[in-house]
């Protein structure tokens, strides 16, 4: 894939080590169709591939985020997925390192999935989120009945689920289900947040990652066991000593990734 592409659905680029990648499908308010799927699995492909790359930032084209399954496509049999990688190519394996969702407009049932699938959002003022699906006589199958309960409070999950209501930008953040919230531009918040990841030790910010998101399910009294067998990729690693030698020379660090 060359630095920056685009189709029909999808447009990546790259902005100094963050990949950014773009739902580009406007007129459909960024309906996720199979197409787009499959992209969104191979930009995430090559973001854990390329060490130059360190984090992917995920967002919509047109002013909205994603609005859900492309219902069109679904009556014509499509499926919005990809084996293994789940709706939208992201929710059942999320890349190993950082992505971010910039959210604006709307993110909505497969979108409202996508969006929490990812490891931080970022959301202009005026976005709205939900998983409408039951208005419908569709679920949100796509983590939205399992994952948005562990991720805010289970009755407030219970509720948007069966009423297939909406929450605002701000009730959004309040929950805890957005990082940062701005009035201004959603991918220049996004992007601070990228280069602030940046800044530091690559195999730090991915193994930190993995303990935080696999130690979910680890049993209480194997945690400590567990985190042990992956610290020392840390710890014994080149950029380890790099980043206690800038601290000492106050300098920033030169991270290799190794």
């Amino acid at each position: 894939m060359a630095e920056n592409s685009t189709t029909e659905e999808l447009t990546t680029r790259v902005d100094d080590g963050v990949l950014i990648i773009t739902i580009n499908r406007p007129d459909a308010r960024n309906a996720m169709n199979k197409a787009a799927a499959e992209g969104i699995a191979a930009a995430l492909d090559r973001l854990d591939s390329e060490d130059d790359l360190r984090v992917a930032i995920l967002t919509g084209a047109g002013g909205t985020f994603c609005s859900g399954m492309d219902l069109k496509g679904f009556l014509r049999g499509e499926s919005p997925s990809v084996e293994g990688r789940g709706f939208g190519g992201l929710t059942e394996k999320k890349p190993v390192k950082p992505l971010i969702a910039a959210v604006e407009g709307y993110a909505l049932a497969g979108g409202l999935e996508l969006m929490i699938a990812c490891d931080l959002v970022v959301a202009h003022s005026g976005a709205k989120f939900g998983i409408p699906e039951a208005k419908r006589g569709l679920a949100a199958a796509a983590g939205g009945l399992m994952v948005l309960p562990d991720l805010i409070p289970h009755k407030v999950a219970m509720e948007l689920a069966l009423t297939g209501d909406f929450i605002d930008a701000q009730r959004a953040y309040d929950l805890g289900l957005v990082n940062r919230v701005t009035d201004g531009s959603v991918m220049d918040a996004a992007m601070e947040l990228a280069r602030s990841i940046t800044a530091n030790g690559p195999i730090a910010v991915r193994v930190s990652k993995q303990i935080m998101d696999e130690s979910r399910s680890w049993p209480r009294d194997e945690r400590y066991t567990r985190q042990a067998k992956l610290l020392p990729e840390v710890f014994m690693s080149p950029d380890a000593q790099e980043g206690s030698k800038a601290f000492a020379e106050k300098r920033k660090p030169n991270w290799t990734g190794k």
